[in-house]
């Protein structure tokens, strides 16, 4: 907006300033252009004692002028004020200056109460989100096992060999390796008590009930689990979702039941490939280390182990398929932003199902030693 006399814009004169007493007198155009020379000007003649300054004579005000003109009434003449504004000088004072604006509250930075109050709001929002998502996949999965409309026809095979076979490599060569490293640990210590016999046991217990479970629980989260959360950010990222939806079909059991029941059904026999290799390795030690016999190294596993140890084995691999699940699923379907935001979800997915399987197995032990 410019402001400026009846006549029209009337050129700069020579000499746009000057100070009488406590009055500076600006006069001409105040505009973008003439600030810069204005500027030089003020700093030759012009004192620090001006109490008001007289705008009568500005031909030509715009928005940089008036923002000149703030500048001098906050910083070089602080406490002065304008004198003789015309009403469309006032005008463009009104739209473009910034003094009397009121600036926003500075940020504060939550308090403790403030800080608990969002947590536990957002832990709520999340086990009802939890709750909802682990109520639809158990429904629709039931569901699935004698109807399979709603997904693709042999969607469930292809999850099984994506999920079970191709992780059958890693999961015998790490189960294998895991239990030549828990017979030799344990072989250096029984064997100077004579007690080393007891490496079948010990090997057996382990790998049945706790390591074998829990160690093909870590691989299939940190391979399928983070399968699961990539393919289904990356399909609501590109709106795969939405179209599903639009063509009333549930995402829920076209995606997630098919990875659901495959994984139901590989994970008791992933685990128990894992147990057999694990035993395996320990009998390897046992026989080349501590000079057992075979014969013995076998009876005594089979002695010491029993169907309440296959029971809590198996009873974990499929509850810890449930979670790697759940959780892949979970941080899959909450995914914002690109392709950032899936990459995001899945280191997220990963990290939150090994902990999860981690932890309940903890809680698992506690609960069957009782």
């Amino acid at each position: 907006m410019i402001a400026e006399e009846k006549n029209g814009p009337v050129h700069p004169v020579i000499d746009q300033i000057r100070q009488e007493a406590a009055c500076l007198f600006i006069e001409g155009r105040l505009t973008h252009d003439t600030i810069p020379g204005i500027a030089k000007q003020l700093k030759k003649i012009a004192s620090r004692d001006v109490e008001s300054i007289d705008i009568a004579g500005v031909t030509q005000l715009d928005s940089a002028g008036v923002g000149f003109l703030d500048q001098l009434l906050e910083d070089q003449f602080h406490g002065a004020s304008l004198i003789h504004v015309s009403d469309k000088q006032q005008q463009a004072l009104d739209a473009f200056s910034s003094k009397d604006h009121q600036l926003p509250p500075a940020h504060r930075d939550p308090g403790i109460f403030e800080k608990i109050g969002e947590s536990v709001y957002h832990l709520r929002h999340t086990i009802s989100e939890l709750v909802m998502l682990i109520s639809e996949i158990t429904f629709w999965s039931a569901v699935g096992v004698f109807n399979s409309n709603g997904r693709r026809k042999g969607s469930v095979f292809q999850q099984i060999l994506l999920i079970g076979s191709n992780a059958v490599g890693i999961i015998a060569l790490l189960s294998f390796v895991l239990g030549l490293i828990l017979a030799l640990q344990s072989a250096a210590q029984l064997r100077q008590f004579g007690a080393s016999i007891y490496v079948a046991d010990l090997i057996a217990i382990s790998m049945v009930r706790e390591m074998g479970p829990m160690m093909t629980a870590i691989i299939i989260a940190g391979r399928s689990g983070s399968s699961f959360a990539a393919e289904i950010s990356s399909m609501k990222v590109s709106e795969e979702i939405d179209a599903l939806r639009m063509m009333a079909i549930n995402p829920i059991r076209y995606i997630v039941v098919p990875k659901f029941l495959a994984i139901t059904i590989s994970m008791p026999l992933l685990v128990t490939l894992s147990m057999v290799l694990g035993i395996f390795g320990g009998f390897i030690i046992g026989v080349s280390y501590l000079d057992l016999t075979p014969v013995s190294y076998f009876n005594e596993t089979l002695s010491i182990l029993t169907l309440e140890d296959l029971m809590v084995g198996f009873s974990k691999s499929v509850f810890f398929a449930g979670v790697i699940v759940v959780i892949g699923s979970y941080f899959g379907f909450r995914v914002e932003g690109g392709a950032e935001g899936v990459g995001r979800v899945t280191t997220s997915a990963v990290v939150a199902s090994i902990f999860a399987v981690i932890f309940l197995d903890a809680i698992f032990s506690l609960i069957y030693m009782v």
